[in-house]
């Protein structure tokens, strides 16, 4: 395992949004270089950049127009190369994003592949035999290419599918398998882009629907070939550089296909939905909310399977949001967001913090979607950094922002909760040095569950030495439990230590170090 990895707190740059030094409305990557002491201030050593390739931009450049080219908004290769450096003389580590299931339809390789002569790209997609051949089992565009057939798309109409192969064919006529040498000659494609970027000295890539490689791979056995052969190139050459996967299943992807560690995203009825997102209407059933009635075994009942197959191989990763939910405010106040970060920042695994999740910026309902965010774009506003013009994100005139700043009066900003006590700045920043200097909480130490109870708050657990209670709910709880004067090392809201029992007040938290 990369020694690194194991005491990293990362910070999720949305590029766009985090900070324009040119005045033309969006943000950059000069921005990034500029508020790197903000981030390791904050205690974060390491950062996951949104994509910056070039693009169209109709996914918000997840449609790569070019894998080894900065897209000019947010400056030129030697602004990347001085990022990168810079991100280095701090000890700090870089992961970029990925992308490697589709590509945007204006990239040289698909128009070449559209094209009706058959070329060195003719194979990079997924085309049918013939225009009228269309099966309903596929998502596929269809008249719109000089060569006669139909191709496949990942998500958005202007995404066609790389050709990784399927892992069961069904149509020979125009599917290839996933071990054909022209299913593995996107995969030599694929490693190439990653040398690029690893010859220029970054640490690894967050990868983008890791799991989307190969098609009619209901176990994803394929699609682990595939990134098993990526570790292996990357532990013979770049044996420091990290693996980050966007699948949610830590047999499947670290155990089964080598990532170093595995986002914990919202799905539906999942343990992470559960200890957060879980709301339907006005009802919040989620472990952390307001008026809290949420079940933690639930939590645990997805999560330790997980947790227990992988923590000899690789780490789980928490995340305070990211660019594809709503921001927390939308589903809880501030008390409980604080309770929310004291919980990841001792759990196991690898914390993602993303940009304006440690001052809780808000999620906004009101906006029209932008390069292709739909609801996602309420999570994607400027960062809120002081009360000046666009809150210090721009200089520009307000109609030329990438997205309209939160101009309500109590907006949160950097400047109005750093060096505040109780703020949740000050409290997500206590919380990663307490972790950051106690390797105890940090990602090897073992996980052991104290009290969790149905429908029943607190939660308490064990790393190493430490114990951890949380009470989300409105109510004061006591646990049996001997301290044995243990100290404590943090606490949220109240609570008492008695002989034999810990008494946790509602929307507390308490660190116990025996």
């Amino acid at each position: 395992m990369t020694d690194w990895l194991r005491n990293s707190v990362f910070y999720q740059i949305y590029p766009q949004s985090f900070l324009d030094t040119n005045a033309d409305g969006i943000g950059d990557l000069p921005g990034v270089t500029a508020k790197l002491d903000y981030i390791k201030d904050l205690g974060c050593n390491a950062i996951w950049l949104n994509p910056i390739y070039d693009s169209p931009f109709l996914d918000a450049g997840y449609d790569v127009r070019d894998y080894k080219k900065i897209a000019p908004r947010y400056g030129t290769m030697g602004d990347f190369e001085h990022l990168l450096a810079e991100m280095h003389k701090r000890d700090m580590k870089l992961l970029m994003d990925l992308v490697p299931g589709h590509t945007s339809d204006t990239h040289e390789w698909f128009q070449a592949a559209k094209k009706a002569e058959r070329n060195e790209f003719s194979d990079r997609y997924i085309f049918t035999e013939c225009v009228w051949d269309a099966p309903s089992e596929y998502r596929l565009m269809c008249g719109l290419c000089e060569r006669d057939g139909n191709y496949m798309v990942n998500y958005f109409s202007s995404q066609p599918a790389l050709n990784y192969g399927f892992y069961h064919v069904k149509y020979p006529e125009w599917q290839k398998s996933a071990d054909s040498p022209e299913a593995w000659a996107t995969v030599e494609a694929l490693k190439d882009i990653m040398r690029f970027w690893l010859n220029k000295g970054i640490d690894g890539f967050r990868v983008d629907m890791a799991d989307s490689l190969v098609k009619n791979d209901d176990e994803k056995i394929a699609t682990a070939n595939i990134w098993r052969s990526v570790r292996q190139m990357m532990d013979e050459c770049y044996p420091d550089a990290v693996l980050i996967s966007e699948w949610s299943d830590p047999l499947r992807s670290i155990v089964n296909s080598g990532f170093h560690a595995d986002f914990y995203l919202d799905h539906q009825n999942n343990g992470y939905n559960y200890l957060f997102r879980c709301k339907s209407g006005d009802d919040n059933r989620s472990f952390f909310a307001d008026n809290a009635h949420g079940d933690i075994e639930e939590f645990l009942a997805d999560y330790i399977p997980g947790y227990t197959c992988s923590k000899d191989h690789g780490y789980i990763c928490f995340m305070t949001n990211n660019h594809d939910m709503p921001r927390a405010p939308f589903y809880m106040s501030d008390d409980i967001i604080k309770l929310s970060h004291a919980f990841m920042m001792t759990m196991p695994g690898v914390p993602f913090v993303y940009y304006g999740d440690e001052i809780a910026m808000r999620y906004r309902t009101d906006l029209v979607s932008k390069e292709g965010g739909y609801s996602r774009t309420g999570s994607r506003t400027p960062m809120q950094w002081n009360f000046e013009k666009n809150h210090g994100f721009s200089d520009a005139d307000e109609e030329m922002l990438y997205l309209p700043v939160d101009n309500c009066e109590n907006a949160p900003t950097v400047e109005g909760q750093k060096g505040q006590d109780g703020s949740v700045y000050e409290n997500l920043r206590s919380l990663i040095y307490i972790r950051k200097e106690n390797p105890e909480l940090s990602n090897d130490s073992e996980f052991e569950i104290v009290y969790a109870r149905h429908n029943e708050y607190p939660f308490v657990y064990r790393r190493g030495s430490f114990t951890a209670f949380v009470n989300p709910s409105n109510d004061t709880k006591e646990v049996d439990y001997a301290a044995n004067g243990a100290l404590v090392q943090y606490s949220i809201g109240g609570y008492d230590i008695g002989e034999n029992t810990v008494t946790i007040h509602g929307r507390s938290f308490l660190l116990l170090k025996h």
